[in-house]
């Protein structure tokens, strides 16, 4: 027989399983042993259609548990559930003499050699199907200071649940983000602060593959531009590099063995994917990666049927955009820095913008690079 835990002691275990929901199971042997009852489990009751469904217990025959859950749940006088925090037995609640008539005893709780069952509700929020912990006795009625036993765990038990429905939202939150993450075109590389890969959506994996714009050595991102390197080295250094880099729109220009042009956007990594999976990542940041070009499926099209727009006009917009300033895009596009002023007038003129940085905001506006 298990040593039946201090109240100091089980108060810890159950602030311990409101961390780690897979503690509740001993915590309710600890509950069991404590209460000096028969039986213990947590429960939530639906006072509706007065079905229940018991997700720790011990003490109890499986075999009474399945029926409980198939055919006693809807007998069971505790289905009518006193208020948060108020433990109540049999007799508080319903005429007991009727009751010893009823199914539930005759049935149920007769033939397990107890004759009576006490609930309290464990959460204050109105929810349709509220947690409660349910103690049998056993061969007597609950007295005084099971009662009393009962109800100095109430508070403790009720913040932890509160702590393992945090935890819960904020988990399923970060999943159904990184779910996002993986779904996206643009590659989305999360880097510690010594530019190790933490995690790497499949298009990033694609392009790490290709071991061209950007390659993993030794589990480490590098690039194939030294200037590019440099730049990530200093940007990924620390969270606060990342905010900062973030913050002023930073990117990184880098290019292909082949002359193609890539984009790597710096993202500060929100707290949700940094605190909500179940282990802290290392990341300080991700960096969002894209091949610089506006095709049928993006923005482009819209883009040119909005301001009617040359071919010419939307490269230079588009060069604009992504890699920089007059010179960079003469180069990217391997004209004349002349010729890229002209086509940069005609598009402000078009589009009715003066600036470079506006017309990268009106652009901003037609087009997200991470979902082309």
């Amino acid at each position: 027989m298990p040593r039946s835990p201090n109240q100091s002691e089980l108060i810890e275990s159950i602030y311990d399983a409101g961390l780690h929901p897979e503690l509740w199971a001993d915590v309710v042997v600890g509950l069991n042993a404590f209460i000096g009852s028969q039986a213990c489990g947590l429960i939530s009751k639906d006072p509706v259609s007065k079905s229940g469904a018991t997700h720790y217990y011990c003490g109890v025959d499986p075999h009474y548990i399945q029926l409980y859950a198939e055919t006693y749940a809807q007998h069971d006088p505790l289905a009518r559930l006193p208020r948060y925090g108020e433990v109540r037995n049999i007799p508080d609640l319903v005429n007991y003499d009727d009751y010893r008539r009823g199914r539930f005893y005759q049935e149920w709780l007769r033939p397990q050699g107890c004759v009576d069952v006490a609930n309290v509700v464990l959460e204050q929020s109105k929810s349709p199907c509220p947690m409660l912990m349910t103690v049998i006795p056993g061969r007597n009625m609950l007295d005084a200071g099971q009662r009393a036993r009962m109800q100095s765990l109430v508070p403790h038990a009720s913040r932890a649940l509160l702590i393992n429905k945090a935890i819960e939202r904020k988990q399923q939150r970060a999943i159904a983000l990184a779910d996002v993450v993986d779904r996206l075109n643009a590659g989305v590389i999360l880097l510690d602060a010594a530019c190790n890969i933490v995690h790497s959506n499949p298009a990033a994996e694609t392009l790490l593959a290709a071991d061209d714009v950007l390659r993993s050595v030794g589990g480490r991102l590098t690039a194939r531009s030294s200037a590019a390197n440099s730049a990530l080295r200093g940007i990924f250094r620390d969270a606060g590099e990342v905010a900062m880099a973030a913050a002023t729109g930073r990117k990184i220009p880098m290019t292909s063995h082949d002359g193609s042009y890539y984009v790597a956007h710096v993202i500060a990594l929100p707290s949700l994917l940094r605190d909500g999976a179940a282990e802290r990542t290392s990341a300080v940041g991700a960096l969002f990666v894209w091949k610089t070009e506006l095709d049928g499926r993006s923005s482009a099209g819209v883009i040119d049927r909005t301001f009617d727009l040359t071919p010419a006009e939307l490269r230079v917009l588009q060069s604009i955009v992504e890699i920089g300033g007059v010179p960079e895009t003469a180069v990217a596009l391997g004209i004349a820095e002349t010729t890229v002023k002209t086509h940069l007038h005609r598009v402000f003129a078009k589009t009715g913008v003066s600036r470079q940085a506006d017309l990268v905001k009106l652009a901003a506006g037609f087009s997200n690079p991470l979902m082309h």
